[in-house]
Order: structure tokens, then sequence, then C-alpha cells
């Protein structure tokens, strides 16, 4: 497609104009020579660029169409979204002096390149990284700037080499300021070539090469100072099988469903004696009955040094609570640690936190518990049967109040509060009519999805983690257990479906392994024609007997009479989106009203042992 066959969506359009997609969808209605859609489907039509410019200026709604906007649209218009990744790196390759042209046409790089002349080569490279994981950021899983920068923290100061083996776009490599050297490998050869770009503009000197780091490590007998790594979360086939003999599983061999302990493990051999390696990992990892063993090693030698739980919603891509692993290779006859560092970061102490870990490392015996926040914890006390490393189990509640403590405590609940706004789902006026509705039955009989319903069964004994409508309702980690023989294992994408007492709750699974749980139902939709939030956000509104839906009683669902709206695949992600804000917010909430009570009684507790006291009169 050449640039004059450029195209564009309402969101590009309203990208170009500086404002709200809700302000294209007005144009459109009020508009008669607004441009008519050239492509694209009913729910998501394209439009041509030219065209749009030419009414964007005409209309007075722009004074002059952005270059980079220009660049960008006509950048994106040279391949699919499947090569685009290509065309970006090569774009950012020709602006660096690098390579030679081959997909890019003439135009095209003449756009860019007066984009670069404009506003310089650095800032054109980072406009384009950063658009390319705009545009992708449902396939990516990219770590937010400011999680990059405390990662980056915790690994220094005084860091000379660093490794990332699954840098994606190279932000983690690209915070490690004033490394001499930086190694990154990548699985997809384009994102490998745009980490290259984005590690030049660091000035660090640096290579990223690409392939399966777990499978083929393209960076064998290097030992660095540092690793940094936000790896891919419950990957299906990390090489379970054919890894079962490798030397890096030098605390145990990971288990199938722990592809996360496989990569702390592959960071580790990683590393030079002392160094340190900081992963972000899901917190579901710190708990899981199948990693124990190695946590229990990891412990014992000394090498899991810190476990820090981060802000609900930290993590792109996944709704999952997650934590950071601090995590170093133990010099050889070096004294083993005795104690673990334990906090939990609130969205303004990133900072404070940080500076915990640095202390913690100078002197793991120096006192740095302060109750609700971090806590210094023997490792003898976590080697129990559960070995389970969640900061928030030993951070202390109000029966361990002091004045600092509660001080510090209030300040991050109002933090939270004051996040809270900001996570208030947004919507628009919509059509004023109910959508046209389909029956699950149909959706099933046509292989949309797959239904299961768990029978009545006990919980109890030392099998592996159920899911049960406690956790449907009211989240948290799954507690109880289970004989998995014959048991329906739930997967990523899944719609969990829970009632209770009149109430239907509806859970969108993000974790791999746990187990059905008696009397839910799970429906597991065929990715490319349901999307999972889009599902559990209709059924739950439409389908709870207080919103006189479809069920024929006050506690049971009767799946294949429910329904949700007939869309299409692009206008239910849209969907999905709002569904999936919501159910952040509510969890959010939930998590608030939990921290909520606990301030009370915190405060309750100090002002009746004398701990606290009132403001004086008058403040």
């Amino acid at each position: 497609m050449t640039g004059d066959e450029a195209t564009v969506t309402a969101a590009d359009i309203a990208r170009m104009a500086g404002v709200g997609r809700a302000a294209v969808s007005n144009w459109r209605r009020r508009h008669e020579d607004f441009p008519e859609p050239v492509g694209g489907t009913a729910t998501s039509p394209a439009f041509s660029l030219r065209a749009v410019e030419a009414w964007l200026l005409a209309q007075g709604k722009v004074e002059e169409l952005p270059l980079r906007e220009r660049a960008w649209q006509r950048i994106r218009a040279t391949a699919d979204d499947l090569r685009l990744g290509e065309v970006v790196a090569e774009v950012a390759e020709l602006l660096r002096g690098r390579g030679a042209p081959r997909l890019v046409p003439p135009a095209v790089r003449e756009l860019a390149e007066r984009y670069a002349a404009e506003q310089g080569t650095g800032e054109a490279v980072r406009f384009l990284l950063d658009r390319y994981a705009d545009v992708h950021s449902r396939r990516l899983t990219e770590t937010p700037a400011e999680v990059a920068e405390f990662m980056a923290r915790l690994a220094g100061p005084g860091v000379r080499t660093v490794l990332d083996p699954a840098c994606g776009l190279g932000v983690l490599l690209a915070a490690v300021a004033g490394a001499e050297h930086a190694y990154g490998q990548e699985h997809d050869p384009a994102l490998a070539r745009l980490a290259r770009s984005r590690l030049a503009l660091t000035g660090t000197d640096g290579e990223v090469r690409a392939g399966d780091s777990l499978r083929e490590d393209a960076w064998p007998g290097v030992a660095v100072d540092a690793v940094v790594c936000h790896p891919p979360f419950n990957e299906r086939n990390w090489g379970y099988g054919e890894l079962a003999g490798d030397p890096r599983w030098e605390y145990g061999l990971p288990p199938k469903t722990e592809s996360e302990l496989a990569w702390v493990q592959h960071a580790l051999a990683h590393l030079a004696p002392g160094g340190v390696a900081v992963l972000l990992m899901p917190a579901i990892a710190a708990a899981r009955r199948s990693g124990r063993r190695i946590r229990s090693n990891l412990l014992r030698r000394g090498a899991l040094q810190a476990v820090i739980g981060l802000p609900a919603g930290t993590a792109t891509g996944t709704g999952l609570p997650v934590h950071v692993w601090v995590l170093r290779r133990p010099p050889a006859g070096a004294r083993t640690p005795s104690r673990v560092l334990m906090a939990e970061v609130g969205p303004q102490s990133f900072g404070t936190v940080a500076e915990l870990w640095h202390a913690f490392r100078r002197d793991p015996e120096a006192g740095l518990d302060r109750p609700g926040e971090s806590r210094t914890v023997p490792i003898i006390e976590l080697i129990d049967e559960e070995i389970d490393v969640t900061p928030s189990r030993y951070l202390g509640t109000a029966e361990q109040v002091s004045a600092d403590g509660y001080l510090a405590f209030r300040g991050r609940l109002s933090d939270r509060l004051g996040r809270l706004a900001a996570l208030v789902p947004e919507a628009v006026p919509g059509p004023g009519r109910e959508l046209p509705p389909v029956a699950l039955a149909e959706l099933e009989r046509t292989g949309a999805l797959v239904l299961h319903q768990a029978g009545r069964f006990e919980v109890g004994g030392t099998g592996e983690p159920v899911l049960t409508d406690r956790q449907v309702f009211d989240g948290g980690p799954p507690q109880t257990r289970t004989d998995p023989a014959g048991r329906v294992r739930i997967e990523p994408g899944d719609v969990v479906v829970a009632t209770r007492g009149g109430a239907l709750a509806t859970l969108v699974a993000e974790e791999r392994g746990l187990l059905l749980g008696p009397r839910l139902t799970l429906l597991r939709p065929d990715p490319d024609r349901l999307d999972p939030f889009f599902l559990a956000g209709f059924l739950r509104a439409l389908s709870s007997p207080s919103a006189g839906g479809t069920q024929s009683g006050p506690t049971r669902f009767d799946p294949r009479r429910a329904q949700v709206p007939r869309l299409a695949p692009d206008e239910q992600r849209r969907y999905g989106d709002a569904f999936r804000r919501i159910f952040a917010f509510e969890a959010e909430l939930r998590q608030l009203a939990e921290e909520g009570g606990l301030a009370a009684a915190a405060v309750s507790r100090g002002l009746a042992t004398g701990a606290l006291a009132p403001p004086p009169a008058g403040s």
C-alpha cells in the first residue's frame, strides 16, 4: 500500500485532531460532508487519510496536521499489523543511519526524516517506539516507566553490565542508566530490532539478539552485575520437557505450570557472584503449591532477598497483582542471610522502598520494620508447609500499631483513595436501545465457546488449589485444596460464573493451574470470536437475578438460557475493555475497604494504648 492509499481509524483521527473518540463520532453524525468509510468494518471503519486530512483542515478542526501523525499514519499503512514491527524497526534504523531501505517507500522515509530533522532523531525514534507499543498494547506486555525505573534502582547503583533476557521493546534495559554494557534477548526479531534502537538512544554500549532465551540462550557463559526482567507470565510451552536436565535448574526443576521459576533461575545463572536480579512476577508465584520446593531452596541458600508488592493495576496487559522479586547470586564462602525483606509499595512510595532495599542490602540485620509497610522476616519463619512469600502476610496489622507505622499506613491509604478517582470507569451516551441478543446455547453449538460445570465435591486434603465461589465474589487467593483427578483445570481467558444468595458474579481467569470448584460454571470462549471480558461483563449485567435475567432460580445459573449481545469482535473488545476497567475498579474498592477497616482498627487501638493521640485542638 502506498502513502496515498493510507487509511485511518476513528482513534487515529482523534489523535490527529487532539480530541477524544466521542468527538469523532459526533463529527460523523453532525457533518454530512465527513469522509465516508473506505474499508474496515461497520464497528471499526477505516477512512482515507488524505480525505480526513483535507476535511480537518477545511473545517478548522486543526490549523496544521502534526507532522509526526502524518508520518506515523503512512508508516502504519505500509504493512499489515503482523509486519508493522519490521517497518517501524527499519524506519528507526534508517533515522539512526543504520541499514538500507527494504520495506519503506521513499515518500514515507522522507516524511519520517522531516520529522526527525524538526524534533531530533532521538525524539523521532522514541515517538515511533511509543506509538508502536500503543497500537499493539494487546499483544505487548510492556513494563510501565515508573516500574522500570523502580526495578533499575533496586538493581543499582554501580551496575557495569546488565542483561534482560525477555527485553521486549527494551524499556528495562534503557532504565538502567550508567551501565557500561547491556545484553538483551527477545523472542520476536522485530521487537529485538526496536529494543536495539531504544538502547542506542541511551548511549549504552550493548546488543540485543533475537531468540528464545530459555531454549536458545543467546549469551551462554556471560555473567553480569545485574539482570532485570519482566518475563512472560503463564507460558504454556516454555520447554519443560526438552529442558528437564538443564544445568540452570540449580534450585530445582521448574514445574510445567511455573514458567516464571524457570526465568528466575535463568536470571540467577547469568549473575556474577554477588550480582542482583530484579524480576517482575505474578503475585501467585509467591504461594503456588507447585513451586514450594524451589522457593524453599532459594530462601535456604540466600538467593531470594526481597519480595515487594506493587500497587493494584501496576502491570499493563494483566489484571493480576504483581510482586518484584530481588535475588542475588551468593558469593562463594559468603554468610547466608538470615532474613528476607518484605515490603509493599504505594503509588507515592517507590523511592522510599528502593532506599529501604539498599539499607537492607548494606545491613540485613538493621531495624527496618514498619507495620503495614515493610519487615525483615527471619527465613526460619518462612520455611513452613506453604513457603508463602507474599509480603502482605508478614507486614503487620492493627495489633502492631506504632505512631510512625500508622502515619505511613495512613499516607498510603490516602494515596490509594486519590488514585481511586482515576479508576472510576468512563462511558459515553449509548444507542439508547437493547443490543441484539444471542443465547450461549447457540454460541456453544457453533463452537464459539465450550461449557463446563463442576459437580458437588468436598474440598480439603493435600491436593491442588481450587477456585471457589468465595474467590469469584470476594477476590483473594484460593485456599482450599482437593484431589485433582477428573477435575476441570482453569485456563487463562476462561470465564467463571458463581451464584450465591441470589447474587451472580463472574471472573475472567488470568492464571492457569487452578481447578474448577464446586457449583461453578466455566465458559471457555474462542478468543478469535468472543472477548472474555465482554462475555463476563454482559453475563453478570444481564443474567443476575436482580436484573431480571434468564435464570430459573435465585441461586442457579442456567448458562444455555443466558444471553449476550451479538456483536462483531472489534465491538466486543471495546465493551470488554470497559468491563475490564469496571472489574479493576471493583477490585480496588474491595482492597480499599479492607485497608480502611485496618486503618480504623489501628487508630482505635493506638489511641487506646497511648501509641497515638488526637491532633491538637484547633489543628
